[in-house]
Order: C-alpha cells, then structure tokens, then sequence
C-alpha cells in the first residue's frame, strides 16, 4: 500500500511524532492508522527503557493548585538537559502530572516506592476476602494477585490511568515524551496537600 503525505500528516496530528517515525510505523502496519500508532507506543516504549539508565541533573519543580485553592501539588520532573527543561513539551507533561496528582492523589511515583509492608498487608486482607468468599486454594493466589495490580493501578502515579486521556497510563504518557524529546526523563517525587484531609 501507498503511504500517502496525508496519511503522514493525520498520525503526526493524532502522535505528535516526527515525520519519518510515522511513516516508517505507517509502512509497518500497511497503512492501519490505529496499528501504526499501536506499533509507535511499542517502539516509543523500548526507546524509553534504553534511555532510562542515563542521568538526569535538570528539571523544574511544578506548582499546581487545584479547587479554589483546596488542594495543592509540588511535582519534581528530572530531564538530561536544561534546554529539554525549558520546552513546551516538558512543561505541559509537569503541568499533567501536577493535574494527575491532585486529582487522583496517588500514594507513590512507582511500584518500588510503596512501602513493602504495605503491599503485604494488602495481600493478606485480598487473601482473607478469596478464602471467606469460598474460593478454591488453587485460585486465590491469582485472585490476589490481579486485586494486587488493581491495587497498583489505583494508588502507583505510574500505573494510573491517565485523567486526560484513559487509553493511557501516567506511565504511557512518559513513556512518549521521552520518544519525542530524545532524553530520559523521569517524576522523582511529589508532595499533595489538601485543605481538610
């Protein structure tokens, strides 16, 4: 099939990624828009993970307030560079983040940083609940274990469903700024503080 300028043009619209990546994830899936941008999250997440491992000594600290000034959130994003600090892109993502957190009031940036102990207490109370609901011994721990990813979906900023957009994850939306932007970016931290809590 033809890769049309027009058909380049639309998955730029809908990706926001370069020219050649969305003609090359175009040629890949014979000219499917929804396989092409499928392929380019794919693609644009083993791009991430490669980057992942390189320092990152610039940032910003974002500022969010939220509800009549009920709630607020400090969001500390890392970059490689101060030029990558200072984009449209990198502001908008902190602006997102700040927006998730104050929203969703995760408890976590990622997985690792939930206390384990926590975790474990978790299991248990999911355990009790499979064993008093009569389920088999065979099964509960695949029970527990899928409560345990809800529970991580709910609570870990990373595995969250993002509020702006829920075919994708926090997680997801790093994921395709690093593709874009070239560099290992990352949420170090956050602080939500709310009026009444």
């Amino acid at each position: 099939m033809e890769i049309t300028a027009t058909m380049v043009k639309e998955l730029r619209q809908l990706t926001g990624a370069g020219m050649m990546d969305c003609k090359a994830a175009l040629k890949e899936s014979a000219g499917d828009v929804e396989k092409a941008i499928e392929y380019m999250r794919v693609r644009g997440l083993a791009k991430a993970q490669k980057k992942s491992g390189r320092e990152t000594s610039e940032g910003m600290v974002y500022s969010y307030i939220h509800a009549g000034g009920r709630i607020g959130v400090l969001v500390q994003i890392d970059c490689e560079t101060d030029f990558v600090a200072r984009t449209d892109e990198f502001k908008r993502f902190a602006h997102d983040v700040a927006m998730q957190v104050a929203a969703a009031a995760p408890l976590a940036v990622r997985r690792e940083n939930l206390p384990q102990q926590e975790i474990e207490k978790e299991r248990n109370v999911y355990r009790e609940q499979a064993l008093e609901a009569g389920k088999p011994d065979k099964i509960v721990d695949k029970i527990v274990d899928g409560k345990i990813d809800k529970y991580y979906s709910e609570v870990v900023l990373m595995d969250q469903v993002f509020i702006k957009d829920d075919s994708k994850s926090v997680g997801d939306l790093l994921a395709e700024l690093v593709t874009k932007l070239g560099e290992n970016i990352k949420v170090s931290r956050f602080a939500r503080f709310q009026i009444g809590s």
